[in-house]
């Protein structure tokens, strides 16, 4: 009976919680109220004591830190602090003094009487559309018509694998994988929104909205910007339904010609539109001669990249940009693939080279349009403002002294190389072209190489697995790459994909647009291989962001060599400092809209279709209107009433204003045609091309 005593006073007794104080003191009572215990009861309960007082200095003991939680940290301060921000702006009474949000641009033009005219179709760019799913794997099988790109973006974060393998397209054909159907969302909510709070085209449409525009007057062109521009033909009739829609909207608009308003690769994708309309089937879609002259007002191109953009050549090479090369620089390993073995960089490139669209946007013209080794068109630049200054002033100094002797020389600065696109090395983008090496047919031939096989990191499938170490050392010792020879080194290390994109693209200058090998659709996106449409009464629009550095060329350098590495190059962020402030963390940069430069985005409107030229055989007019970038002020502007960043520039109020007024029937000598704060003539007189 009493050691049953005793167990029920162990059971029930000592699970109550004390203090330490308490503890002591009522073990002190228990010795004082019970000297008679047997001495191995007091050893069990002291037993129990100790067990318990080493548990609770077991749970005490702090978690070891490591880089990861430290990553969720910050991510999570940036989240809350972000919808805190969003929370509070919505909660504040508008009419508080000094929060005054800005009148909308198409509330006070209606007040002035512009009213909705003709047709508005908005065709997006690269990446902003939206995607659904039609068909998929096992492990997609219950999202039917849920968006995998474009919205929330959850599916990422659920299942992450199975999403990129969803994405991906077939690396042989440029079309569907087996199994799986991804397609353009329809609609204008394809591209109102990117993400939650991230617009697009919402504001813009809002604005036309308060005009009265809307969905019978107001079309969004979406397509699937992964396919090549006639493989949205060929396996959605995106091309042909395009068509229709205009004729329809002309039709029952009273015959109103209709605005198209592009944006970024949407630009060079309706450029293809414009030739494809009008050749006969079955490569096009047969309307016939005049087809555009009647049936097209104006087109505004937002953010054009006709000439393509230096960041398409980084993707490639090591599915790198600016954005990569600085977190890489701030956060060493973070995405290398030897963190955690996730290969982040290598899943990016795997699926990014299944999109022939990418090769579009990689750079057109060759070294006439962006240079050589020793000269381009944006030679002279300085991107520090405080330097540009400083540098004229002294420019000014020294050619008053010049005349002042009569003639005598003055050493003049050395200038940036931008002709030099990819240079490993920062050596290699300075060094007089004699002291490059030279190149030979011996530098672009692949070596066999034996699959990588490292099953403790799960290797990602690249085609730099299927070269040698010693082929990629070829490449890259101390040599600087033009555009023109940048091509061969893009077919050496994506041999796959470019063979594959080029039977859709092209990027030289045509030397005879008479010539029957242009009637092929390859030719069609490329403002230099083709001829505007017969179309004199229609006008075209440059509208673009200037004051904003631009990626223009790069330093590159060999990786170090991990467990997990498949990606032998990378943008050296270790490359800073120029002379003229232009090289940052491995990148040259010049002026443009953060991701188109200035030479792409302006040179056709300002030289190449100016007056009649054999790329523009009608004359067509030709409008160039830039947008100074200013950063917003507070938050109430969100991302910028004067943005010239090539997406926020869609919530521009001067923009909108322009692409407002143009729908609403002024032409562009109403606008007063062009304004230009950038160097963009000076950029064309230096490019020597027959017109």
């Amino acid at each position: 009976m009493a050691h049953i005593l005793r167990f029920r006073k162990l059971c029930f007794l000592e699970p109550v919680k004390y203090s330490s104080c308490d503890k002591a003191k009522a073990v002190e009572k228990k010795s004082v109220e019970t000297p008679k215990v047997e001495n191995e009861d007091q050893g069990a309960v002291s037993a129990l004591l100790e067990e318990n007082t080493k548990r609770k200095k077991q749970k005490k003991q702090p978690k070891e830190w490591r880089c990861i939680d430290s990553c969720c940290w910050i991510v999570g301060y940036m989240c809350t602090t972000w919808w805190l921000l969003l929370f509070l702006f919505h909660c504040l009474p508008g009419n508080l003094p000094g929060l005054k949000v800005p009148e909308p641009p198409g509330a006070r033009l209606k007040r002035e009487g512009l009213t909705a005219l003709h047709p508005v179709v908005l065709v997006p760019g690269i990446v902003t559309g939206g995607l659904e799913l039609w068909e998929g794997k096992p492990c997609y099988e219950d999202l039917f018509r849920r968006r995998l790109w474009g919205g929330s973006f959850t599916e990422i974060f659920k299942r992450p694998m199975c999403w990129l393998e969803h994405l991906s397209l077939d690396n042989e054909t440029g079309l569907d994988p087996p199994g799986i159907r991804v397609r353009a969302v329809p609609g204008l909510v394809a591209a109102d929104y990117f993400a939650p709070g991230y617009f697009v085209w919402a504001i813009l449409i809002e604005n036309l909205a308060r005009i009265g525009y809307e969905g019978k007057n107001m079309y969004m062109a979406a397509y699937d910007w992964r396919l090549s521009f006639q493989n949205t033909e060929i396996r959605d009739q995106t091309l042909s339904r395009l068509k229709s829609k205009i004729e329809l909207m002309y039709v029952t608009n009273g015959n109103k010609k209709v605005v198209v308003v592009p944006h970024s690769m949407g630009v060079i994708y309706f450029l293809h539109f414009l030739k494809w309309v009008e050749s006969p089937p079955p490569m096009g879609g047969g309307g016939g001669p005049g087809w555009c002259a009647k049936h097209i007002k104006a087109i505004m191109n937002i953010g054009p990249a006709f000439l393509g953009v230096p960041k398409a050549v980084s993707n490639i090479l090591s599915a790198e940009s600016k954005d990569v090369a600085f977190i890489r620089a701030m956060a060493p390993g973070l995405l290398d693939s030897d963190f955690l073995g996730l290969q982040t960089l290598e899943h990016v490139m795997r699926v990014s080279r299944t999109w022939d669209s990418i090769v579009s946007l990689i750079p057109k013209g060759g070294e006439t349009i962006w240079g050589n080794l020793d000269w381009s068109p944006e030679e002279g630049h300085v991107c520090d403002s405080a330097k540009k200054m400083y540098q004229q002033h002294l420019h000014n100094n020294r050619k008053n002294e010049y005349n002042s002797k009569g003639g005598t020389s003055f050493r003049v600065q050395e200038l940036t190389k931008y002709g030099r696109m990819i240079s490993f090395g920062k050596a290699a983008s300075d060094l007089p072209s004699s002291q490059l090496p030279v190149f030979g047919s011996e530098e672009f031939v692949r070596g066999n190489s034996s699959p990588n096989s490292n099953s403790s990191c799960g290797d990602v499938w690249t085609e730099y697995n299927e070269m040698t170490q010693e082929s990629i050392k070829k490449i890259a010792e101390n040599k600087a790459y033009t555009v023109r020879t940048l091509l061969d080194l893009l077919r050496f290390i994506a041999p796959k994909m470019m063979k594959r994109a080029e039977a859709h693209f092209s990027h030289g200058i045509s030397d005879d647009l008479d010539d029957p090998k242009y009637s092929h659709y390859k030719y069609w996106s490329n403002p230099l291989e083709t001829k505007l449409p017969d179309a004199p009464d229609m006008e075209i629009y440059c509208l673009y962001g200037v004051g904003i550095p631009t990626e223009r060329s790069y330093v590159y350098k060999l990786s170090a060599s991990g467990r997990c590495k498949t990606i032998p190059l990378q943008i050296d962020s270790s490359a800073d400092g120029s002379d003229n402030g232009c090289l940052k963390g491995g990148v040259y940069f010049a002026d443009g809209d953060e991701s188109v430069p200035v030479l792409s985005a302006g040179f056709m409107c300002a030289k190449g279709w100016k007056g009649k030229t054999r790329f523009n055989p009608s004359g067509i007019a030709t409008y160039i209107r830039e947008y100074m970038h200013k950063p917003p002020t507070s938050l109430l502007e969100g991302r910028g009433l004067e943005s010239g960043a090539h997406v926020d520039i869609m919530g521009n109020v001067a923009l909108i204003e322009d692409v407002l007024r143009v729908a609403a029937g002024a032409s562009g000598a109403e606008l007063l045609g062009d304004r230009i704060y950038s160097d963009i003539r000076k950029m064309s007189e230096k490019i020597n091309i027959r017109l």
